[in-house]
């Protein structure tokens, strides 16, 4: 398992400021996506390729009730990824900089 190809999907669904509103607004709970489109000054197919990203990677779960899906933040990946997070900037005795020479972990 490659950690890093792991959460670089993550990473790169974080980086737009739309989906980084919806995850703020979905840590009160499950939303509506017609809640969620009422915040924005977007159109429901926009939201939908917003939501695609945010399900596809892992971060949000959805489900179909009726005509509308409800979505809430996958809280067991969130703290997987906080915790990835913590792993990658601290210092520690598996560290990668501990691993290896320099020139040899970066390829030269």
């Amino acid at each position: 398992m490659d950690q890093y190809a792991d959460y670089a999907s993550v990473f790169k669904a974080l980086g737009d400021m739309t989906r980084l509103k919806i995850i703020e607004m979905l840590s009160c709970g499950e939303l509506c996506a017609c809640d969620i489109l009422e915040c924005f000054e977007i159109t429901q197919p926009t939201l939908s390729y917003h939501m695609k990203i945010l399900t596809e990677c892992g971060l949000v779960i959805g489900r179909k009730e009726g005509s509308w899906m409800h979505y809430s933040n996958n809280t067991r990946l969130i703290e997987l990824v906080k915790n990835y997070w913590t792993n990658i900037t601290t210092e520690h005795k598996d560290c990668i900089c501990k691993s290896t020479k320099a020139d040899e972990r970066c390829g030269e």
